[in-house]
């Protein structure tokens, strides 16, 4: 019942968030964010490899993530939300969630190969100028930068940064 009310949250959110919408070329973009699930610690490793390249180009980096039930969090590095901080109506009562997607990020990166109900009702309730994820098909209304790839999270995670880094 929940995710039913989570989807149509997810959904108003879309219809009503009214957040600017621009990609910026890459050398004038300072504040970036990251959001992406929990898996495993090889995906934790290379979401911080990621951090250190982008910091290393001069970029603030935020990150959250979503922590699925009996998974580990690894070094505890991240803020993280996870199914608890989903009310009954389908509202996402995380404040430190909230507020990630409240922030104004040049860019927004979300980086899991399977769309996640919960993180999309955070990309949805997005302030970013630009969102970017992987494609699929429904995911058209949810980002501004779609990347094709089908070779695991590494090569997802390469892909945004090499196209968005091309951005002049």
């Amino acid at each position: 019942m929940k995710l039913s009310f989570l989807k149509y949250k997810t959904n108003a959110h879309l219809r009503r968030n009214k957040a600017e919408r621009i990609s910026l070329p890459y050398k004038q973009a300072m504040n970036i964010g990251i959001i992406f699930s929990v898996e495993d610690k090889a995906k934790h490793d290379l979401v911080k490899d990621f951090i250190r390249h982008l910091e290393h180009d001069g970029k603030h980096v935020k990150v959250m993530s979503f922590l699925p039930r009996h998974k580990d969090n690894y070094e505890f590095m991240f803020d993280f939300f996870t199914e608890r901080d989903l009310s009954f109506w389908g509202n996402i009562t995380s404040s430190s969630a909230t507020s990630f997607a409240d922030t104004p990020f040049d860019f927004l990166f979300y980086i899991d190969t399977t769309p996640n109900p919960l993180i999309l009702n955070l990309v949805a309730q997005s302030k970013a100028r630009c969102r970017i994820g992987k494609f699929w098909e429904q995911g058209m209304d949810f980002f501004e930068m779609m990347i094709e790839s089908g070779n695991g999270v590494k090569s997802l995670i390469d892909e945004m940064y090499k196209y968005t880094r091309a951005l002049k």
